[in-house]
């Protein structure tokens, strides 16, 4: 069955890793995704092992290019462009991920590309946005996290701030950000007819994330601080050591949550004080020194018969085996060019009627640029002129 985005055509020219995911994610829900790569730019995604079984495919590029076409071209070559511009009059969206400025000296940018195709979807996406006074300038998820204020109240006041085992400002900010602009304007132009360019900067995503906290400081003006407030560890509301080394989570905010877990670990006097107690700190040790007790699984277990928002802190090895993920299907078998199958994560959306697709594991790079040459009308001799000459290098 066709996933939901079918016969929308999508021309990718990112890298690394937040317009690849958003481009996957397109693409399991039926997106045809062309990647234009260079020959000779190398992408970390594509040499981060390990490689699966013979085909010499690294896990990240299978993964991030699941589903996708790809072409090699040098973009500094005209004979290049050309082959851009031809293809732009069929596509309804380019996604690219160069510092402002770049696609322009190419002479692919919005402004020349729409005069070719008026209907097209433009998404540019970066660390700081194609305005402002930061627009060229290098970056990568930490320093997104940095510049928008969310790791000056993350972390422990001791230690300061810590990286988490995601790229947040990369997926949850640069990548779904983008399918958010770019299905926002594939809407608006199927009842006015009109493309328009989508800025997506990785730093405004972030700045968005402060959310009830960047909101609070706006208008009160109380800068928040590490362990200050209700979610960041300044309440009961936290991970707790167990006695074997590992953790638990106790997200029981609310009132009758927070009384189950009192009524769990034995101490129903702190109930009156709530989640955020006075005396925080002296009430956090005391439950700290509860929850070593006993093991993790001993607790999670435990707390099975109560409705205290209390779940353990799994290893990957735990989460992805674990029958909550097997039941919602998020690891799924993609097959590979040998005829074996390769597991892989899946889309987080679930639809009735249109799942998503999983055809096709991520290809090496130039796989299909002798067939969208064909496709384009290219003869075999020009396409073998084309690769003696440089132009997919």
């Amino acid at each position: 069955m066709a996933g939901p985005l079918q016969g929308l055509k999508i021309l990718d020219f990112t890298t690394l890793l937040p317009g690849p995911y958003a481009t996957m994610m397109l693409s399991d829900l039926g997106a045809e995704v062309l990647r234009i790569v260079s020959g000779s730019r190398p992408d970390l995604t594509t040499m981060m092992p390990p490689l699966i079984g013979e085909t010499g495919i690294s896990s990240s590029s299978a993964y991030l290019g699941r589903g996708k076409r790809s072409m090699t071209l040098n973009l500094k070559d005209p004979r290049g462009v050309r082959i851009v511009q031809q293809l732009i009059t069929t596509y309804d969206i380019l996604i690219e991920q160069f510092r402002p400025g770049v696609m322009a000296k190419f002479g692919l940018d919005y402004p020349k590309l729409t005069e070719l195709n008026p209907r097209l979807i433009y998404c540019s996406l970066t660390g700081y946005g194609q305005t402002g006074p930061m627009t060229g300038r290098a970056g990568h998820d930490i320093n997104y996290l940095s510049r928008s204020g969310l790791m000056s109240y993350s972390g422990r006041k001791e230690t300061g701030p810590v990286l988490t085992g995601m790229q947040i400002a990369d997926i949850a900010s640069g990548s779904y950000n983008s399918i958010i602009g770019l299905l926002s304007a594939v809407i608006y132009r199927q009842t006015t007819g009109q493309g328009q360019f989508v800025d997506i900067s990785m730093t405004d995503g972030m700045i968005a994330f402060t959310a009830m906290v960047g909101a609070s400081f706006l208008v009160n003006g109380h800068e928040p601080g590490r362990e200050g407030h209700l979610l960041n560890g300044g309440s009961l509301y936290d991970f707790y050591e167990t006695k074997d080394g590992q953790y638990i989570s106790f997200g029981g905010l609310e009132p009758q949550f927070f009384a189950a877990f009192c009524q769990a670990i034995d101490r129903p006097d702190l109930i009156p004080g709530g989640v955020l107690p006075p005396n925080v700190r002296k009430v956090k040790q005391e439950v700290r020194d509860i929850i070593k007790t006993k093991t993790r699984d001993e607790w999670t277990v435990w707390f099975q018969q109560y409705d205290a928002c209390v779940e353990p802190v799994l290893t990957l090895f735990e989460a992805l085996n674990d029958h909550l993920v097997q039941d919602r299907g998020m690891v799924v078998e993609v097959p590979l060019p040998d005829g074996g199958r390769v597991k892989q994560i899946a889309s987080p959306i679930k639809f009735s009627e249109t799942p998503p697709q999983y055809d096709q594991v991520g290809l090496p790079v130039g796989t299909h640029t002798k067939e969208i040459l064909l496709e384009l009308g290219y003869s075999e001799q020009e396409i073998r002129e084309f690769g003696e000459t440089g132009l997919f290098n």
